[in-house]
């Protein structure tokens, strides 16, 4: 099941496939009849006057030919003028159009088949009808909800970029009082930018590489035993342990510009719900410019590209053994080769303490070693401590730009900011943090 963007139309309308252009109406058309010498002209031939003829010779007859010439001369400079003009014209308007991405491919508005938007193109417009291509489960209403209406961010740097040395990094944005002051993502600039048609898909498996799940509202959730599955500009509303899993031996999964929800009370585990995305495998998950709420442990993976999403509103439950499931935006339990990278995220954690908070960003070395992790330019806040760097063991932990905001606690986690960070272990940095009040971060004084 994967969309695949019509033919679009050329000028006027036509089909693209002659090129969209009209015909040339100057082909084999008939030109005007030719006058004396093989000149075409606008009418009979000119028969040349000689003198005595009746205005055709004499001081006269000289005159009016010169005065003729005279306004022949300065109609054919008018003429160039004019035609200088407008081709200066056409050049300035090329070159304002090529500033502006009007006539550039990663200019004006991103194709509603894009998986990502380039730098400088605003959303789709939402134009089309809802998407139908592959398979409904339900037959689906056809209802449409409402667009999102609004521009997405500046996509963020690829996650190796800096290592490869060729991004630059954050700026400390110093105080703010909320995250989107400082111009971290919020309820507009994540989830679906596009109108949605309603799907009742209950524990859906998807098992066929390639699939693209997009413009759906889903009441349900998706169970992944494919490579290379995109699920864009949707909604997902679960009752169930997760709101997209992807199974081990999988990879390629992508999440764009999606709603990830469940409703309080009705999930599997005693009412509760656990992961908005799990990664049960070893290979990395892209989330990117999502909107995450309600699940326990929001974004729980080992390995992934997690940017630009706003999580938030998690609701805290009792788990079937009747305690209070600890509740974590960005959770990774340890093992493995690592690969985690969290940039440009809005991470909140409202949790009490005493109802099971235990981070904005967990690192627990739960399963193994933790290790190869990034988290770089994200608002954080709440949780027991806000941040669990992973332990004595950690290696290759890398924290830099980040904002610990006091929006919850005065120290952003109801005990700290931070905790578990590995002073000597290799690799690890510690650059740039500081409270959302501008005070610096620096462990194992505010932790």
């Amino acid at each position: 099941m994967t969309d695949s963007p019509d033919t679009p139309p050329g000028p006027g309308g036509r089909p693209a496939g002659d090129g969209g252009r009209d015909p040339d109406p100057r082909v084999d058309a008939a030109g005007p009849p030719a006058g004396p010498g093989g000149r075409t002209g606008d009418g009979p031939a000119r028969t040349r006057r000689t003198r005595g003829e009746p205005g055709g010779g004499g001081g006269k007859g000289r005159e009016d030919r010169a005065a003729g010439g005279r306004r022949r001369w300065w109609s054919g400079r008018a003429a160039l003028l004019i035609a200088c003009a407008v081709v200066t014209a056409v050049a300035l308007s090329v070159v304002l159009a090529t500033r502006s991405g009007r006539s550039d491919t990663t200019g004006g508005r991103c194709p509603v088949e894009a998986l990502t938007c380039a730098p400088g193109q605003s959303d789709p417009a939402d134009s089309a009808p809802a998407a139908t291509r592959g398979p409904t489960p339900d037959g689906g209403s056809g209802a449409r909800a409402p667009g999102m209406g609004r521009t997405s961010p500046t996509a963020t740097a690829d996650p190796a970029a800096t290592d490869r040395g060729d991004a630059k990094a954050p700026t400390a944005p110093g105080t703010c009082r909320t995250a989107a002051a400082c111009g971290f993502p919020d309820a507009r600039t994540t989830g679906p930018r596009l109108a949605l048609t309603p799907h009742r898909v209950g524990a859906m498996s998807i098992r066929t590489d390639g699939t693209v799940i997009r413009r759906w509202d889903i009441t349900g959730s998706l169970d992944v035993y494919a490579n290379n599955v995109t699920v864009i500009d949707s909604r997902i509303t679960s009752d169930n342990w997760w709101g997209i899993n992807l199974r081990a031996g999988y990879s390629g999964l992508r999440i764009l510009h999606t709603t990830i929800t469940a409703v309080p009370g009705k999930g599997p585990d005693n009412g509760g719900v656990d992961y908005a995305v799990s990664n049960m495998g070893a290979s990395a998950v892209e989330v990117g410019w999502c909107d995450v709420s309600v699940f326990g442990d929001a974004l729980s993976m080992g390995q992934g590209y997690l940017h630009d999403n706003y999580v938030h509103d998690i609701t805290p439950f009792r788990n079937q053994g009747g305690e209070w499931q600890h509740t974590n935006a960005v959770i990774s339990d340890g093992g493995g080769a690592g690969g985690l990278t969290v940039r440009h995220n809005t991470l909140l954690n409202p949790t009490p303490v005493d109802r099971g908070a235990s981070g904005s960003v967990g690192l627990f070395a739960d399963t193994g070693t933790v290790k190869n992790v990034t988290v770089e330019d994200n608002w954080l806040a709440g949780g027991a401590y806000t941040l669990y760097a992973g332990g004595s063991g950690a290696t290759g932990i890398k924290v830099t730009g980040n904002v610990f905001s006091t929006e919850y606690h005065p120290a952003a986690g109801g005990y700290g900011a931070v905790t578990a960070w590995n002073e000597g272990g290799a690799g690890n940095v510690w650059r740039d943090n500081r409270m959302s009040d501008g005070r610096a971060v620096v462990p194992g004084t505010t932790s």
